[in-house]
C-alpha cells in the first residue's frame, strides 16, 4: 500500500497544477466568447483586430477594416481587446509621414 503513495502523490500534483489551471482557462475563455456584443474591439487566435459587426449562434462577423468584414466562428475570438492598447492621445502609433523616421540622421 505504501509503494501507492508517491504514485497518488504524483497524480495529486499533476491535476493540481496542469489540469485545473486549464479547465479554468477554458472555462473563462467560453463565457468571455459567450458575452460578445455587437461593438466590441476583438483580437481572433489568428492575431487579426476587428470589431464585432453582426453575432449568430456559432460565428460572427468581424469588420476587420473599413467595408470589409469576415465571418469567423466564435470560437476563434481570443480576446477582447482594451481600449487603452493605443497611444493615449488618439493618434496611430505608426507615423507614416515621409522623412519622419527616428533613426540616425544621413549626411
Amino acid at each position: 500500500m505504501l509503494e501507492l503513495l508517491p504514485l497518488v502523490g504524483i497524480a495529486l500534483l499533476f491535476w493540481l497544477f496542469i489540469i485545473r489551471p486549464a479547465s479554468r482557462r477554458q472555462k473563462e475563455l467560453g463565457r468571455m466568447q459567450s458575452s460578445l456584443t455587437v461593438g466590441d474591439e476583438i483580437v481572433l487566435t489568428s492575431g487579426v483586430y476587428g470589431t464585432v459587426r453582426e453575432l449568430h449562434d456559432g460565428h460572427l462577423l468581424v469588420e476587420v477594416a473599413p467595408g470589409v468584414s469576415i465571418k469567423v466562428a466564435r470560437g476563434a475570438v481570443g480576446t477582447i481587446a482594451n481600449k487603452i492598447d493605443g497611444p493615449a492621445d488618439g493618434s496611430d502609433a505608426i507615423d507614416d509621414q515621409p522623412g519622419s523616421a527616428s533613426g540616425p540622421e544621413e549626411s
